[in-house]
């Protein structure tokens, strides 16, 4: 199949996400113990954030928000299943005359320690894509193939802006000292947006390198985008359609230490595999930065953030990937798997054919 077939072909179809056509069910990172202190509980919550969720949850049990350890924040606009903690004492009771109209507590087990942010393996995704005539399906069909061998860019959502997809503006002109803000939460949260929009910037700019690639040769490339003479040599025969460059800092998939890419050839083999795959710089404090041609791109996303820096996989993998289609309905039913912090849109985009942002 053509590398750039997702990109080349539009497909058209209708996906509205709500509680019925979306689903998000969150993978824990390890089995609870049944015992300890802490009460985790399986929640299914639907059209609410899981701030507001666990807002509920606290007000109910006349605790702080604080007290209550999650994993990760899910969609608004969504069916999902997560995992929280609160401490058992007294809470335990409490809960078993909760009730809620769009929360419902699904199981309960103990743990001796709170959920913290991050404590998930990934989430399994249920998408229903509606209006998909005979010949969309087949091309989903085609694309699907190619995600399950290629992947897709991991891209931060549009839900990481805010409702009108610029926060990370005002995270520009705190930086700048344009704005002040002085609850440290909110303005933490900007600087991220900001730091977050400069890697989705990144990460577009080496996927317009690839696609170049593919219609290019390697000077001419390096022409148009005004790199060293040679950056590029040997780069345009790598079999994934993501090109590694000289200088890349590479991290162990899907979990994994930073390292430098020391050998095109055999870094590019192993990424195919996905033992491997590139990172991408969410600019900040202690954090690595790429050298040689792969610095010269990242030079220009990277600026000076008063906030922790760190490297994020430029590249993921969809696993469990199980497809239906509906004919009398023209529904095609998708399911699949990413690794944590990672947004089903990067799935839908390429199916559309829409993987620049």
């Amino acid at each position: 199949m053509n590398l750039l077939y997702p990109l080349k072909v539009k497909n058209s179809f209708l996906f509205n996400p709500t509680s019925r056509d979306f689903i998000v069910d969150e993978i824990p990172l390890y089995d609870f113990t049944g015992e300890g202190e802490h009460l985790i509980i399986h929640i299914r919550k639907k059209d609410m954030t899981t701030w507001e969720m666990i807002s509920a949850i606290a007000k109910y049990c006349k605790i702080k928000q604080r007290d209550i350890g999650y994993a990760g924040l899910k969609d608004k606009h969504a069916m999902t299943m997560q995992y929280i903690s609160l401490l058992a004492k007294d809470n335990e009771e409490k809960l078993k005359t909760f009730n809620h109209d769009k929360i419902k507590i699904l199981s309960t087990t103990r743990h001796n320690n709170k959920i913290r942010t991050g404590h998930l393996k990934g989430n399994h995704f249920k998408v229903r894509l509606k209006k998909v005539l005979g010949v969309q399906k087949d091309k989903l069909d085609s694309v699907l193939k190619w995600v399950k061998k290629q992947g897709v860019p991991n891209y931060f959502g549009n839900q990481r802006f805010g409702n009108s997809g610029d926060n990370w503006r005002e995270g520009k002109e705190i930086l700048e000292g344009k704005l002040k803000i002085r609850d440290r939460k909110t303005r933490t949260f900007l600087i991220n947006a900001y730091q977050s929009y400069l890697f989705n910037n990144w990460l577009s700019k080496r996927i317009e390198l690839s696609l170049l690639l593919e219609s290019f040769s390697e000077s001419q490339t390096e022409e148009i985008l005004s790199l060293p003479k040679d950056s590029l040599k040997g780069t345009k025969k790598q079999l994934h359609f993501f090109k590694l460059l000289e200088g890349d800092l590479m991290m162990h998939y899907p979990y994994g230490r930073v390292f430098e890419l020391e050998s095109i050839e055999e870094e590019s083999k192993r990424f195919l595999e996905f033992d491997i795959a590139p990172s991408g710089l969410l600019a900040g404090k202690r954090v690595s930065s790429c050298e040689k041609v792969a610095g010269v791109i990242e030079k220009k996303y990277n600026e000076e953030i008063n906030e922790n820096g760190s490297r994020r996989y430029a590249w993921i993998k969809v696993t469990d990937i199980k497809k239906r289609y509906v004919e009398e309905k023209a529904h095609y039913e998708l399911e699949f798997t990413l690794p944590k912090g990672s947004y089903a849109t990067n799935v839908l985009d390429v199916l559309r054919g829409e993987s620049l942002k």
